[in-house]
Order: structure tokens, then sequence, then C-alpha cells
């Protein structure tokens, strides 16, 4: 019986390899999409580049920049706090942590439009409360800031919390985990655009937080700052990530991330 089966099965494969292949792969006589140059299911639109995604959620797809991969700060530059000598962060055990006034970590590669996948840990034991308690951010172009704090069941001010777009918008629900565990931002990010020193695109972001949505293409309305607006001002298409040093010991790691380049790219 064993045999009858394997001797059908091989019969079936040489049948299917040998059957020409009939697929539909597009046409040219339909109508044009509106707002683009393409028809529906058109046969000469670039197929969508290959990327083979991670052995599992949170691992870094294929085409995806390694930012820290749990062994050395080489993707990132320590310039320093307030005229101090430069100072890198402490590495141990597949992640590293903020070394209080050291100064912030800045990434070496510049992005604009990007995803980013970052985790961080607050530690237990933290008896501070507010500002004060596990302060740091992602600083996308090393201005725009996503809050990272320890809000759990900290009374800070709604749009200074954890997933705040800092100081613009609080995250929509407060998705933190309890301290010692680990939490992840999967951020989305759209550059602003510029002509000259005139804005012509503000910046939006989208931001899950431990896979929960807690902005949803939400515009970025001017710089990173403490108790005021500041305005925009015009800079590189493309900028470095930082971390903030805010005096806390935060950890990081498995921190990766991919230049958006759009559809039809070939």
């Amino acid at each position: 019986m064993k045999k009858f089966f394997a001797t059908f099965l091989a019969l079936g494969a040489l049948a299917l390899a040998q059957k020409p292949n009939t697929a539909v792969t597009g046409y040219t006589d339909t109508p044009e999409i509106p707002g683009q140059k393409w028809r529906v299911h058109d046969a000469t639109r670039p197929k969508p580049v290959v990327v083979t995604p991670g052995a599992k959620l949170g691992d870094p797809p294929s085409d995806a920049i390694i930012l820290f991969d749990g062994k050395d700060l080489s993707q990132w530059d320590f310039p320093g706090k307030r005229g101090k000598a430069p100072k890198p962060w402490k590495v141990e055990n597949g992640y590293f942590e903020i070394v209080p006034g050291a100064g912030d970590a800045v990434t070496k590669e510049k992005f604009g439009d990007m995803q980013l996948h970052i985790e961080y840990m607050q530690l237990p034991g933290n008896t501070k409360l507010g500002q004060n308690r596990g302060n740091s951010g992602v600083l996308i172009m090393n201005r725009y800031e996503i809050q990272v704090l320890d809000s759990y069941g900290d009374p800070t001010y709604a749009d200074g919390q954890a997933g705040a777009i800092y100081g613009q918008w609080p995250p929509m629900v407060n998705a933190i985990r309890k301290p010692g565990e680990w939490n992840a931002y999967d951020i989305v990010f759209e550059a602003p655009k510029f002509e000259g020193e005139k804005l012509v695109k503000p910046p939006f972001v989208t931001v899950f937080f431990n896979g929960v949505m807690v902005h949803n293409r939400q515009e970025i309305t001017g710089p990173m700052a403490h108790r005021v607006n500041l305005p925009f001002k015009a800079h590189g298409a493309e900028e470095p990530l930082g971390l903030q040093d805010h005096n806390e010991f935060v950890r990081f790691r498995n921190i990766w991330a991919r230049k958006l380049k759009g559809y039809d790219r070939k």
C-alpha cells in the first residue's frame, strides 16, 4: 500500500510539472486607476519586491537595517552631553542600558520615511513619579519624540506618558507592561517635506504599542519640547534616529528599521 501511494504522488507531481502555467498575470485592456498611471490589474506593473519576514513576530525582515543586534553599539554614536566627553551606554545580556548623564545615543545611519521596531524595559523598583520615572524617548529624525516612560500606574500628564507624541498627542490607550517586562514600539513615520525654509508637508506617525494601535497616522505639529510649542525648522530629507538620555536607567534591545520607498519600486 505504501508503494502504491508513493507511485501515485510521484505521478501527480509529474503531471503538475508538465501542465502549462495558465495563470492570469494581468491585463492591458482595462481602464486606468484614478490618480495612477496603471491600469486595473495592469500586466506591466512592477511586482512588489520580495521581503522575507522574520522567523517570529518582532524579528527583523530581510531588508531591515539592524541597529542593535544584542552584541555591540557599532551602529551608534555618543556625542556627549553639555560639553562632556562622549560616553557609550552599557551593553550586556543582549540589551543596552542608558548610562545617566552620558548623553543621547544617535544612529550613524540616517532615515526619512521609515518603519521602526524597538523594544525597551523599565526597571522594577523605581519609586519615582511623573516624568522622573524611567524617562527616555525615541527621537525620530533626532527631534520628533515618541515618549518612553514607566507609565504603569504613574499619574503623569497625558501627553507625556509612554507612547505619547511628546507634548502634542497622548496615546489613545495606555498599553504599557509592568516594570521588568519588555515593551515594543512598531512605528511608521512619514517625514516632513520642505521647500527651502517652508514646510509643505508635515510629518505623520503611526504607532503600535505592544501590538495596540495608539496613533493612527497622526500629524506631528513640531519638534519635541517641554512646556512650549516649537515651530518647524527645515532639515535634511534623512536624519539620524536618537534615543534620549533623561538621567534614568532604561534598557533597549532588538532595534531595526526599514527605509520606506513606496509603491512600484524596481
